[in-house]
């Protein structure tokens, strides 16, 4: 039985609503409510639920930290469209842009921390 995708991730955040506004603001993903009092970021058909640190909702990974993710997002733009977007944003890049290999073929990535301090690569295959 192979995986087939990735359809949630849970991060640990330090400040929920400075997350869902960083997310939904610069990599235009959905704040979603679900259960009681849950909250996740939607895009595509995958969501990452999001877990306040120090208020897990059990199970959880053995050590939640804020600020330990690295995680690669796909973006639908071209990447000098993307810079110049994150530039209006006013959103630091710590790196970029670099070519980078991807699951499917070559990237354009930028590298950019959220609040919390997790690396967000947000990347363009090739246009």
């Amino acid at each position: 039985m192979p995986v087939t995708r990735i359809d949630h991730l849970v991060l640990t955040v330090g400040d929920l609503e400075r997350t869902i506004e960083w997310y939904c603001g610069v990599a235009g993903m959905t704040h979603l409510r679900f259960g009681k009092d849950r909250h996740a970021l939607a895009f595509g058909e995958q969501k990452i639920n999001l877990h306040v640190r120090g208020h897990e909702i059990e199970p959880h990974a053995a050590v939640p930290t804020a600020g330990s993710a690295d995680v690669c997002f796909i973006v639908d733009e071209a990447p000098d469209t993307l810079r110049e977007r994150l530039d209006r944003l006013g959103i630091p890049i710590e790196l970029g842009p670099v070519a980078r290999d991807g699951a499917t073929g070559e990237l354009t990535s930028y590298y950019l921390r959220d609040p919390d301090g997790n690396l967000v690569e947000l990347s363009s295959y090739r246009w």
